[in-house]
């Protein structure tokens, strides 16, 4: 202060040293007492609220949710936010280019801060590069929690020193002293209706843990991942966001496949990629704001053979090699049965005659065939992932067997006449010379077939079903021919035929014979439709049965009388609707199958657990079966369950799991199909090394087959 500046002051202060009336006692208290209204005005300024920072193309301020916490309380804080037109920060994995916004936390004693957590970004195409982050606006909260130190009355500072990168067509890093004021009370306080719809909008918009139900499965190829997601629900679009950097081409389209129960999601890698984790920990962003994070076993696709015109041959070989071994499976036994007694009678008929019964068995498998690859087809369009056999998943399908089965033989064993074929029932049948009731033999001989898996069958329904529709058309065709060719080729040459005993009273008692394996077969299929629809389920097919023996005797007591048969069709009708008031699906086997499994040392099958034992270096033997498989079951009791076999095992340090196909279990379609197989049984043997493909075993089990694939396993 210049001479003239203090004679200046000094003339408005008055002639004195002091202000006039005014005592150097009573200017210190008047000091004192403005910088108190100072204090308080600038605590009060800041109590519960934030202090924004504008820089560079953003403003960003710290807030918490409540202006008031509690000591021995978590409580939440946040980043907000708020980015010009045209920039934007960065998620966690920032894409191609960028870094996400750090904290360096300067916080009172007794206060602590978790991790800064980022809501599911968005995609943000730079160029040819692309982004994941936020634009317009974004909270990112931080869990804290106040210790018991932190003493209630008093008011606490939270500073943090935030270092961040906000990008457009250039890229500008930025910093930011925040500063944030919270009053210490009892009890937390409550927030103000702005600031909790902000949080709560944060916090919906964070990745949550997968539902109870849905799982996520994840596969690779040479040059891409496919995720796939199951909720129960169709999801329509879906966008995937790896946690790591450099292992998706993150610029590259995602290709989306919605599916029945989810979405299937396929994203290419990055190029160059030399090594793929063991696990992908990503999120899935669905519609309406949801989003999932998860940590899964990326495992290898299956390889799907090219259909190459070598290759299609070989496969269409297997198909029919496969149908002609089908024949001699204890499936179809009982219908082979009664075709063979079919064919007996009709020895002595003319040659053009067997021809057309040969042509009309063909033509009935041929269509069942048809059938059930559309229908297999139709489902695989809808996003369903069925295989062979599916139909032996639905108890009631198996109940309406059991009761189709038993009428057939009560009519064999004497009770009544239908002639050799369920499909005589009908008048207008029976008039058609018998064709009608080879055609639906034939069908029958399908139905009772989709049970079993023959060898050489397994890789060329696989095969099938990973193919266009004209090629699965194509491979079950051939197989349908093969398991109609011995009885055709029958037909077509009558010197085999003339083989055959001539016709006679004999046939009468062979007929009544041939109603055993009938009955035997009704007694598996009882059992199975035991293992799925449980005590009430039983009684109902049971009652059923009774309901079908009484129309039998109606039948057989007055044939050919229209009040009998309608007495009779009724009944029927009552015994087919009771299995499926009772029946109820059961998610596996019932207890009674359980403990008919050999030992304790089965596991049940999951894919977690399988590629949890192999990233310990163990080696996995994984036998796919279901109740409804009766090669199954004799796999097992013949082969596995024999106790060189069990000790082979222990001996190997081999997990053996069992993966239970007899209900519908998407998991376990997703396994058989990654084995390039669609059916039971398929038994896998799993090596300790997680990129090893495993070694598929045939479908019909010897213990030299098993302990040779062990010592194999050791060798390596």
């Amino acid at each position: 202060m210049d001479g003239g500046q203090e004679v200046a002051l000094r003339q408005r202060c008055g002639s004195g040293k002091y202000p006039s009336g005014a005592s150097e006692m009573d200017l210190r208290r008047r000091s004192r007492f403005l910088l108190g209204v100072l204090v308080c005005f600038l605590l009060l300024c800041g109590h519960g609220f934030a202090q924004p920072v504008r820089t560079q193309h953003l403003t960003v301020e710290l807030l918490t949710e409540t202006s008031t916490i509690a000591p021995n309380r978590d409580f939440l804080a946040g980043l907000h936010f708020i980015l010009d037109p045209g920039w934007h920060i960065y998620w966690i994995n920032a894409g191609d280019a960028g870094e996400p916004p750090r904290v360096d936390w300067q916080l009172p004693a007794g206060i602590t801060a978790g991790d800064l957590q980022f809501p599911a970004p968005e995609r943000l195409p730079l160029g040819p590069l692309m982004d994941f982050g936020y634009q317009r606006e974004v909270l990112l909260p931080v869990p804290m929690r106040a210790d018991a130190s932190v003493h209630s009355g008093s008011k606490e500072i939270l500073r943090g020193h935030l270092h961040f990168l906000v990008c457009s067509s250039v890229c500008i890093p930025g910093k930011a002293e925040l500063e944030h004021t919270v009053s210490v009370a009892s009890q937390p306080g409550t927030p103000d209706a702005n600031m909790e719809q902000l949080f709560l909008a944060a916090e919906r918009a964070l990745p949550r843990s997968l539902p109870a139900g849905a799982s996520v499965s994840v596969e690779q190829t040479k040059a891409a991942f496919t995720i796939a997601l199951r909720t129960g629900q169709r999801i329509e679009s879906a966008e995937f966001y790896p946690f790591d950097q450099n292992l998706i081409a993150n610029a590259a389209p995602q290709t989306v496949q919605p599916l029945a129960e989810g979405v299937r999601i396929t994203v290419k890698k990055v190029e160059g990629l030399q090594k793929v984790p063991a696990q992908l920990h990503g999120l899935l962003k669905l519609p309406a704001g949801v989003s999932y994070q998860f940590t899964t076993v990326i495992k290898l696709a299956p390889v799907t053979p090219r259909a190459s015109g070598g290759g299609l041959l070989r496969v269409l070989g297997l198909a029919f090699l496969g149908g002609l071994i089908l024949n001699l499976m204890p499936c179809v036994f009982p219908v082979l049965f009664i075709k063979g007694l079919a064919l007996v009678q009709s020895s002595g008929h003319e040659r053009k005659r067997l021809r057309a019964h040969g042509a009309m068995y063909a033509l009935g498998i041929l269509v069942s065939f048809w059938a059930i690859v559309a229908l297999l087809l139709l489902l695989r369009a809808g996003g369903h992932h069925l295989g062979w056999g599916f139909q032996f998943q639905s108890p009631y399908f198996v109940a309406c067997m059991a009761l189709l089965f038993f009428f057939l033989g009560l009519s064999l064993a004497g009770q009544f006449e239908i002639g050799l074929s369920v499909s005589s029932i009908g008048g207008e049948l029976a008039q058609r010379g018998g064709y009608s009731g080879s055609f639906f033999t034939g069908v029958l001989a399908t139905v009772v077939a989709t049970p079993c898996t023959a060898p050489f069958m397994g890789a060329a329904i696989g095969f099938a079903l990973s193919q266009s529709a004209l090629i699965t058309f194509a491979v079950f065709t051939v197989l349908a021919l093969g398991l109609a060719a011995p009885y055709v080729l029958l037909t077509l040459q009558p010197a085999w035929i003339r083989l055959l005993p001539k016709p006679g009273a004999w046939m009468e008692y062979l007929k009544q014979a041939v109603s055993i394996p009938i009955f035997v077969a009704v007694i598996w299929m009882v059992w199975v439709f035991a293992q799925v629809a449980g005590s009430n389920g039983v009684a109902a097919l049971l009652a059923g049965l009774l309901l079908t023996a009484i129309a039998g005797w109606l039948l057989g007591h007055w044939p050919a009388k229209w009040m009998s048969a309608a007495v009779a069709l009724l009944l029927l009708l009552a015994a087919i609707a009771l299995p499926s008031i009772a029946a109820k699906e059961l998610p596996a086997r019932s207890a009674a199958t359980q403990a008919s499994m050999p030992t304790a040392a089965w596991q049940p099958f999951s894919p977690q657990r399988l590629a949890a034992e192999r990233a310990q270096s163990k080696a996995v033997f994984v036998d796919f079966s279901a109740a409804w498989c009766l090669s199954c079951q004799v796999n097992e009791r013949v082969v596995l369950d024999r106790p060189d076999v069990e000790e082979a095992f222990r001996k190997s340090g081999v997990v053996m799991m069992r993966a239970d196909w007899t209900n519908h279990d998407d998991t376990i379609t997703a396994a058989l199909a990654q084995l390039g197989r669609s059916g039971v049984p398929t038994y896998a043997l799993y090596s300790g090394e997680p990129q090893t493909a495993p070694k598929v075993l045939p479908e019909v089990l010897t213990s030299g087959i098993v302990l040779d694939a062990l010592k194999g396993l050791r060798a390596e």
